[in-house]
């Protein structure tokens, strides 16, 4: 027999690298898996599909997501340095460095619709805390949504 593992809390770094809901760590904040569907890569659900928690939780939510995205840039660049400095090395006597300030360019804009989603989630697990009662309903009172300014630029 199996047992129910609907009760498990899920780990916080597989559903923050998984992109799923703060809440309850089981659904999906984005509407496509893909990433690199650049025209739909950033669209989220008015709510999660699985608790109900509210995906923005007040108007102008994300801005804030510019710091996370910004620590993981600098995240990726230091790692890419070290790597570079292992494997390849710098040295004074050629343009080695340049060659890495090209290689960390590509990354970074090959990296960047993972990097912007990961910092969107890992924004709203700032805020947004794990409820172990996520399957009694969708939580009461949290944030203050305007649907006026609802997607207003």
């Amino acid at each position: 027999m199996c047992a129910d593992k609907n009760n498990v809390k899920p780990s916080l770094l597989k559903s923050l690298l998984g992109n799923k809901c703060a809440r309850c760590r089981r659904g999906s904040i984005y509407t496509t898996p893909n990433p690199y569907d650049l025209k739909n890569c950033l669209k989220m659900p008015d709510v999660c599909p699985v608790c109900g928690q509210p995906v923005e939780v007040e108007v102008g939510f994300y801005y804030g997501t510019g710091y996370v995205s910004y620590a993981l840039s600098i995240a990726v660049c230091v790692a890419s340095l070290i790597a570079w400095w292992l494997f390849i090395g710098f040295s004074i006597y050629d343009n080695r460095i340049f060659w890495w300030l090209g290689v960390n360019a590509l990354l970074l804009v090959i990296l960047q619709p993972l990097l912007m989603r990961w910092s969107r989630t890992i924004w709203m697990a700032f805020f947004v805390y794990y409820d172990e009662n996520w399957h009694q309903g969708p939580p009461q009172g949290t944030g203050r949504s305007n649907a006026t300014f609802k997607n207003a630029i």
